[in-house]
């Protein structure tokens, strides 16, 4: 009887240390698993989901690591950001060393710089950067006191889009530029003459693709023209028989010179052949003629000669 009671009494504490044993691996195992972390509320814009930021209510924060003014407000952001579900508002960070798009496409000259967007409407804020403040913002809606940023700047713009391209290739020209110095082992000089060439053959390789894009949309007139070939030929024409025209009237007159002046030597002549009497013969002193008159006379019988004839 003693014996029974004694393994009954065994058969327990066995019972109920494996049952200790099997709470201390359900706990063990449940500690081992990882911790579920609660969602982080503050998000990351990119150059490739900005336009998310186009729809709803966002407070975007423009920053950069090296900064120390944004290293002291990342605590305060990441506290106004735990609030932005509550508000029914998106709280997010750019890192503008990281997107240089979505730097040029804002326009950021000082960091850190916050935007509030409402339905693709952005205005900057310019107030107190505490988490009151922020919040005090968003609930009694002071943003409607703050003047919106113009169509024309606003960053689906065509000129913001230039901008942020042009960013980019700032960039990408950088990092080729630390890639060739620090990889190649090119010298800084090498790597500006490299990228003073590319920029050189480049300006020329699109300078004469403007050109027959202007020609190929604006052909000139005259080359245009089926009959241009033609025309020009007929003008060409027209020139050369002007041309030879007044060669030939030059010649006329030069002509026409030329016989005037041998027709006054002719009357010279007959002038001097009958200086004397009408015979010919010297007229006797005391009654001769001046020489001008003894000229008209001459060319008065010639007159009457040829009549006669």
């Amino acid at each position: 009887m003693a014996s029974s009671r004694a393994t009954g009494t065994a058969i327990m504490l066995q019972t109920k240390h494996r049952s200790w044993i099997y709470c201390l691996i359900v706990l063990v195992h449940l500690t081992s698993l990882p911790v579920l972390a609660k969602p982080d509320s503050l998000k990351e814009v990119t150059d490739g989901n900005w336009e998310e930021i186009l729809t709803g209510e966002w407070m975007i924060e423009f920053y950069a690591p090296w900064c120390p003014a944004c290293q002291q407000l990342q605590p305060v952001w990441k506290e106004f950001a735990d609030w932005g579900e509550d508000m029914g508002v998106n709280i997010a960070k750019v890192d503008v060393t990281e997107q240089p798009g979505l730097s040029g496409r804002f326009i950021i000259t000082s960091l850190p710089t916050i935007y509030h967007c409402k339905d693709g409407v952005f205005r900057k804020y310019q107030g107190a950067r505490t988490k009151d403040d922020f919040l005090t913002f968003i609930h009694d809606q002071k943003w409607k006191a703050v003047e919106p940023v113009s169509s024309w700047f606003g960053p689906s713009s065509f000129l913001m889009n230039s901008m942020s391209a042009l960013f980019k290739l700032s960039m990408f020209i950088r990092r080729c530029h630390n890639y060739m110095t620090e990889q190649l082992g090119i010298p800084v000089w090498g790597s500006y003459v490299i990228f003073g060439l590319a920029t050189l053959f480049s300006g020329l390789a699109l300078g004469l693709l403007l050109v027959f894009i202007a020609d190929f949309v604006f052909p000139s007139r005259r080359f245009s023209s089926p009959d241009y070939y033609q025309k020009k030929q007929t003008m060409e024409q027209a020139r050369l028989i002007q041309q030879q025209e007044e060669e030939h009237e030059a010649d006329g007159e030069e002509d026409d010179d030329e016989d005037e002046e041998e027709e006054d030597r002719d009357r010279d002549e007959v002038w001097r052949r009958r200086r004397g009497s009408p015979e010919g013969r010297p007229e006797p002193k005391g009654q001769g003629f001046s020489d001008e008159a003894l000229r008209k006379r001459v060319l008065r019988n010639r007159e009457e000669e040829e009549e006669d004839t």
